[in-house]
């Protein structure tokens, strides 16, 4: 009997469990809320401090006018343009670099040094982004430089001028050039470019000439003066560091018989290369784009603030204006600052 009951026991289980689905009965999984979507971040705000070798130039306020084009179309970047009183106030640059290395609100910069090397030790050590623009420094925490091949252009401007001489009568194809700051690195690859060029052309470069006139026009007048007491047959080619320079030596020359056809050739293709080429002055320029030095520089800066590895030369690239190009030239650099 106790087993037939324990029988009816087990029958009754067997049953129940069928009847509740038993172990095929499939749980339903906790229902879970799908997370709200991110609101989109806010625009990453970013100060950068310009620091250039003047703002007393024509040539600098087209990188001044570069730089702040960048900072209209981007909102979120704001730029702080400075730069000594002349490209000889070393003191002062010196001291705008190491006060700006020492404000905590800037988040990169943008240096064109006056003294690359005295540059270099200021910013050691420093973590955030230095773009160099117009001269490089050698430095690892400068993370590109946004300038000139400034050799490979003056190579370009004294073939051009060497070949312009040919055609203005002169058999002898010397050159000498009215430089800027001795040691300034960017004045000495264009002085090895001019020589390259003038030299390729079949001229003769002479080293042991060179006048230096720190980069302003007073200075290259008293230059020229001198080349012409020097040399009062003529030379085919001046060659100056920068266009204020050539027009001055053009300038003094004027008058003189002896240098009439001389091609006195200018670096930076500004307004007023441009209009001193048209009035018949300076005879060529080799044109940088001081202007998109200072757009790419800034872009630059933020774009490594974004977390881009940037390349280490960001060449701007040169042209030859000339008289046949000049108007036209003349026209584009007006537009920059209008």
């Amino acid at each position: 009997m106790k087993k037939f009951f324990a029988l009816i026991l087990s029958l009754v289980m067997a049953l129940s469990l069928v009847a509740c689905g038993g172990g095929d009965t499939k749980t339903e999984e906790p229902k879970t809320e799908e997370p709200a979507a991110e609101e989109p971040a806010g625009e990453q705000e970013y100060n950068i401090s310009v620091i250039l070798k003047t703002t007393a130039s024509e040539y600098w306020g087209y990188v001044v006018a570069g730089a702040e084009a960048y900072a209209a179309e981007n909102p979120n970047v704001n730029v702080e343009v400075k730069g000594p009183s002349s490209e000889t106030a070393y003191d002062e640059q010196q001291n705008m670099i190491e006060t700006d290395m020492n404000n905590s609100d800037i988040d990169g910069y943008v240096i064109a040094p006056l003294q690359a090397d005295m540059v270099a030790n200021m910013i050691s050590g420093q973590t955030k982004p230095i773009v160099a623009v117009d001269t490089d420094i050698d430095a690892p925490e400068v993370l590109s430089f946004v300038g000139t091949g400034n050799e490979a252009a003056g190579k370009l401007g004294g073939k051009a001028a060497a070949e312009l001489a040919k055609e203005r009568g002169w058999e002898e194809i010397y050159c000498i050039e009215i430089a800027g700051v001795q040691g300034d690195s960017t004045n000495t690859a264009r002085m090895n470019g001019y020589a390259a060029g003038v030299e390729e052309a079949g001229g003769t470069f002479l080293w042991d000439e060179v006048q230096y006139a720190n980069a302003v026009a007073d200075q290259a007048v008293t230059c020229m003066e001198a080349i012409m007491q020097n040399h009062p047959e003529g030379i085919a080619v001046i060659c100056a560091n920068n266009d204020d320079m050539a027009q001055a030596a053009a300038r003094a020359a004027a008058g003189n018989e002896a240098y009439k056809n001389t091609v006195f050739l200018g670096f930076d293709g500004t307004q007023s290369a441009c209009n001193s080429i048209l009035e018949g002055v300076e005879s060529m320029s080799v044109c940088q784009q001081a202007y998109e030095m200072g757009y790419e520089s800034v872009a630059a800066v933020v774009r490594a603030l974004q977390g881009e590895t940037l390349d280490e030369f960001v060449d701007a690239g040169a042209s030859i204006v000339d008289a046949s190009n000049a108007q036209e030239r003349l026209d584009l650099l007006k537009s920059y600052l209008a």
